[in-house]
């Protein structure tokens, strides 16, 4: 479908990567592996179009589109956020244009003429193309994905450009969503997600038509979802069967393999050049001494690559804290008219980790700012233990460091002699390295500032810590150290995440804030919670199914003029002769629709367990079947639950048609 050949892309002397080759088949689920920096993103960009590779080619059919979400920097303004979303379908309007334009020069020409016999069948070609489109499904469709990702219904009218940069994204993503281009690309698309975003977007990928390529430190979503790995690590990009835990496997299978082969290499390399030092002075050896001598230059030898250092972070301890940690009682927040919640009601008890989750504008960040007192609530009381020591991670934080302060002095200015590493040791494990410390707040990118304050935080003693959002520009191996230092810290913990593998081993309670309504509390980790929601949702649709199915109640009866009786009994059996030649095999075809529907949410829960077993992870035929069956039922899931839709309304209509049973 697309093949990459040859590719070299190089920044002044250094070269990210050269004779890069690879191709992308039809439906492919792809991740692209690697360190920050490694060239992930750059080779994206190459396939998007958005950078010019220094050398190689990348060719695709004719008319193959290519869909590109970048990281940041996408800024719309001057349209609705409505009319955006709508020029996915550029296309389809240009046909409808089309015909359109050809239909007023129709009713210019004479009926009997060759002109309007050949423009009315232009008509009926564009017209077929345009069935084929199906331009009825464009505004169910954007607004089902619009409000998929999060937007509300009263956005549709706003202009882009007042919505934030993460929003931006959103809305990119759901141009690129509804477009359906042949290949899509993803770079770090859960940076900007809120957890209900996030799970719209993993199942609508689940069942995208297209072939995939993304960019995540999502574990979760890359293990749920790819099926091929193409890691880049010194210069090179080596291909993976499976999803990203299937490739860390195989990847250190491969390195043991390559050390076992390098010793046994070295051993044979070593007894030639024995070999030769000892009989090359001998004349009746010279000619075996010759020929080891050229054997040895012909051997290719095994390089091992450096190991990337792995690093260890520990917490400073903390100061010892009461058993109540933080306290607020019927607390609120409103600005203006706007309130973010009432009547909060919540204890913060020592040594308790806690997952904050819900959609973005429900009241996680105002929530944070009130448990540390870094803001007041509007009404009610706020209480922290007399030692209990907050140290809050903002996003917001990176925006007020010192721009005319190294990265070292930034971090120096805070560290304490109670840390287990050093300053510069911390900054390593958060992608610092060498003389990056060095360099001046004022030249970093937004993500490393965050990085910076992040580790600021780190390094300070607090025996409460709240995060928000602290692994968005982590990469793997830096979230493992972070992940592992939380899991060994001794005290409390708050944290906004919505990265489903770094929080389950952390956490052990999950706090929901949803927009107008209470926050609930669930009692395990974020999986759980969503296994619960998710329960929950199911629950709710079966009984509004056989609530919609099943009306409760007699129908109201129509006043209408009185029939004698012959007319009565005529307009009777017209109805018992409706009712089972069309209702009654109508409502055997719902039930038997039901029934499917509850086999196939059975195998996609079944399958989507076993996508998650070990054993198929380290299996990629295996691995790939499985998602080939959860994708099939996915697919086929969506289209029973249109078909219910349509066939519940026609049962309705009939019912109340026909007066009921």
């Amino acid at each position: 479908m697309l093949a990459v050949k040859n590719l070299r892309v190089e920044f002044g002397p250094r070269v990210i990567f050269k004779n890069l080759t690879f191709s992308i088949g039809e439906k492919e689920r792809i991740a692209f592996a690697g360190h920050n920096g490694a060239g992930k993103s750059t080779l994206m960009k190459c396939i998007g179009g958005a950078l010019q590779p220094n050398g190689g080619e990348i060719t695709k059919p004719k008319h193959f589109r290519i869909g590109y979400l970048p990281q940041e920097g996408i800024h719309i303004k001057g349209i609705s956020l409505y009319d955006e979303a709508e020029s996915a379908f550029a296309e389809t309007k240009e046909i409808q244009n089309k015909i359109d334009r050809y239909a007023a020069e129709l009713e210019k020409l004479d009926p009997r003429s060759a002109p309007f016999s050949d423009l009315l069948e232009k008509i009926g070609e564009l017209e077929l193309l345009l069935d084929g489109h199906d331009p009825a499904r464009m505004k169910p469709r954007i607004e089902s994905i619009l409000s998929g990702l999060g937007f509300k219904k009263s956005d549709l009218d706003r202009d882009c450009g007042e919505f934030s940069g993460g929003w931006q994204m959103r809305i990119a993503m759901a141009k690129l969503f509804l477009a359906e281009p042949e290949i899509l690309l993803l770079d770090e698309p859960t940076n900007h997600l809120d957890i209900g975003a996030q799970r719209f977007m993993e199942s609508y990928l689940h069942s995208y038509k297209g072939a995939i390529i993304l960019i995540s430190h999502d574990r979760s979503m890359m293990d749920g979802l790819t099926t091929r790995t193409i890691a880049f690590h010194h210069g090179r990009a080596e291909e993976f069967t499976g999803n990203y835990s299937s490739y860390e496997t195989q990847l250190k299978e491969r390195q043991d393999t390559l050390r076992k082969q390098k010793v046994a290499q070295d051993r044979e390399i070593a007894k030639t050049e024995q070999f030769i030092n000892r009989f090359r002075a001998q004349a009746n050896k010279a000619s075996q001494v010759q020929s080891r001598i050229k054997q040895l230059a012909k051997i290719e030898r095994i390089q091992i690559d450096a190991e990337d250092a792995v690093m260890s972070f520990r917490f400073p301890d903390p100061p010892a804290s009461t058993h109540l940690v933080a306290k607020l009682e019927k607390a609120a927040q409103q600005y203006g008219d706007l309130t973010v919640f009432r009547d909060l009601d919540l204890e913060v008890t020592r040594g308790e980790k806690i997952a904050i989750v819900g959609p973005n504008g429900a009241g996680k960040s105002t929530f944070c700012r009130m448990i540390t007192g870094e803001e007041a609530p509007s009404s009610g009381q706020h209480n922290l233990g007399p030692k209990s020591l907050p140290s809050f991670f903002n996003q917001n934080h990176a925006d007020e460091l010192d721009p005319d302060l190294t990265i070292i002095e930034t971090v120096e200015q805070i560290a304490t002699r109670g840390a287990a590493m050093s300053a510069r040791d911390v900054l390593g494990c958060f992608l610092f390295k060498g003389d990056d410390v060095f360099k001046k707040i004022g030249v970093l990118s937004g993500g490393e500032r965050s990085r910076v304050a992040l580790v600021r935080m780190l390094v300070r003693p607090a025996n409460f810590l709240i995060l928000d959002e602290p692994t968005n520009h982590l990469d793997m191996q830096s979230q493992d150290i972070l992940q592992r230092a939380l899991i060994d810290y001794p005290g409390t913990l708050l944290i906004v995440s919505h990265n489903r593998h770094f929080l389950d081993p952390i956490v052990q309670k999950t706090m929901e804030f949803r927009p107008n309504e209470d926050p609930r509390t669930f009692a395990g980790n974020l999986t759980y919670y969503l296994d619960k929601t998710e329960a929950d949702e199911k629950a709710a649709k079966g009984q509004t199914r056989q609530t919609s199915s099943s009306p409760t109640g007699p129908k109201p009866k129509t006043k209408g003029p009185q029939l004698n009786a012959k007319e009565r009994r005529k307009r009777e059996a017209a109805i018992r002769e409706k009712r089972n030649k069309v209702l009654k095999p109508l409502k055997a075809q719902f039930e038997i629709l039901e029934k499917e529907i509850a086999e196939l949410e059975e195998t996609q829960t079944t399958t989507s367990a076993r996508l998650e077993s070990p054993e198929i992870i380290a299996d990629a035929e295996r691995l790939r079947e499985v998602t080939n069956t959860y994708d099939k039922a996915a697919k086929k899931l969506e289209t029973a639950y249109s078909q219910w839709e349509t066939i519940s309304g026609q049962l309705e209509a009939l019912e109340a048609e026909l007066g009921g049973e």
